[in-house]
């Protein structure tokens, strides 16, 4: 056989006997895309919809008595659902077609909440606009205006100097306690923090108007004192303290637990552990935390007429007289039929929405730090110890200290018995 017909026979192809021949050749593995956006997907979506709303009209209109907006919109959206999954089956697999039905979902949900989020700020501000363009708003109180009075006399200037000094008692009182007791709920197990947790979840679920009730009760009609911003400071502050003690409770479970062993691993005390490593890599959590019980207890209403009753002048002593907040004047604007009163309540929603959003970002400042990262003051104060910290033990390590000398062998040890017990032994 000549060369030219040995590599004829090795090119012809070799014929599988057996059962292998009978198997097919597996396509090669392909990554399922996960994110993006893809002509498909894009046809995919529009033609469901468009499939979706044609066949509700067609159900409305002629095949069944069906009404109502309301139906309307959610008949075409599940539709619409439906007939994508049906559109998206035709190219991927189920685990894919879930994937892709759920991720619609969430947006659309995530979609429904900002658009709510936007129409209430929007219409609130819209509203109040006649009200926010005058300065006296923001300056003035309500003592020398009426019903009938246009807007550029009187404001609400009392209104939110009684929100932020409010605030700020329940702060005081509601932020040592709730990380307190978060901190004695994650550290110390047993029966009795089991019976803490149970009750603050079950206060978390307390009627505004229990709160105020309780303060009333005890401060103004046991102990005989008025009505003034610091029982309201103390109502409020019972309605935020089981939000910012549940909340800090989860966000303190969240702390790696082998953070905690190597600090007290290397001789740190508990409670140096929970101060300088556990609140500070929960920090921005534990912000989260107080927003929430702040926003709770900032648009509180019926504590505050319980507990500081209403005052149209400016009052800065919370500890005599009445006080209002932004919410309680909110209340007493809105009620009246007059357009004016009507424009300046939506004008002190919108304030306090701003307050609100103002306070956030405070926080977020505060506790935005990540695990690790210092400010300014704290780098330089670490940086100073660290130089310290070399120039000690400089002086430690200088010639002519004995801590870190051999000791000079005397006469006497010298000449001693050699097999006596010594240094060498």
């Amino acid at each position: 056989m000549t060369v030219v017909e040995e590599n004829l026979v090795a090119q012809e192809p070799v014929l599988a006997v057996g059962p292998a021949a009978a198997e097919p050749a597996l396509p090669p593995d392909r990554p399922r895309r996960i994110g993006g956006v893809s002509l498909s997907g894009v046809l995919s979506l529009t033609g469901a919809a468009a499939s979706g709303l044609c066949a509700t009209i067609l159900l409305y209109g002629e095949l069944a008595p069906f009404s109502g907006a309301l139906g309307f919109t959610v008949t075409a959206y599940l539709l619409f659902l439906a007939i994508y999954a049906v559109l998206t089956g035709f190219e991927e697999d189920g685990q894919a077609v879930r994937d892709r039905v759920m991720t619609v979902v969430l947006w659309t949900a995530a979609t429904l909440l900002f658009t709510a989020l936007v129409l209430i700020v929007g219409f609130t501000a819209w509203r109040g606009r006649e009200a926010l363009l005058h300065l006296n708003f923001f300056t003035k109180d309500m003592q020398a205006a009426g019903p009938l009075d246009p807007l550029t006399n009187g404001g609400i200037a009392h209104a939110m100097l009684g929100t932020l000094i409010m605030t700020a008692i329940a702060l005081t009182i509601t932020v040592p306690l709730g990380l307190a007791c978060a901190v004695y709920l994650n550290q110390v197990p047993g029966r009795f923090s089991r019976f803490v947790r149970t009750m603050v979840e079950a206060m978390t679920a307390l009627p505004s108007i229990v709160a105020g009730l309780m303060v009333f009760a005890i401060w103004i009609l046991g102990l005989g004192m008025q009505k003034s911003g610091l029982a309201a400071g103390f109502a409020i502050s019972v309605m935020m303290l089981p939000i910012v003690i549940r909340a800090s409770d989860v966000v303190l479970r969240l702390v790696p637990g082998t953070l905690t062993e190597a600090a007290e691993a290397l001789g740190a005390p508990r409670w140096r552990t929970v101060l300088h490593v556990i609140l500070p890599t929960a920090r921005s959590g534990l912000a989260t935390a107080v927003i929430l019980g702040t926003a709770r207890g900032i648009g509180e209403t019926s504590p505050v007429l319980l507990t500081a009753g209403f005052n149209p002048a400016l009052n800065t002593d919370p500890t005599s007289g009445p006080m209002v907040s932004l919410p309680l004047a909110v209340f007493n604007f809105v009620k009246s039929p007059q357009p004016t009163m009507i424009a300046r309540g939506f004008g002190a929603a919108a304030v306090l929405m701003a307050l609100v959003l103002v306070l956030f970002v405070i926080a977020r400042v505060i506790g935005g730090r990540g695990p690790g990262h210092q400010t300014k003051r704290q780098a330089r104060r670490t940086a100073r110890a660290s130089r310290q910290d070399v120039a000690r033990f400089a002086e430690l390590h200088a010639p002519g200290l004995s801590l870190f000398e051999a000791t000079p062998r005397t006469e006497a040890s010298a000449t001693a018995d050699p097999t006596a017990p010594g240094e060498n032994d």
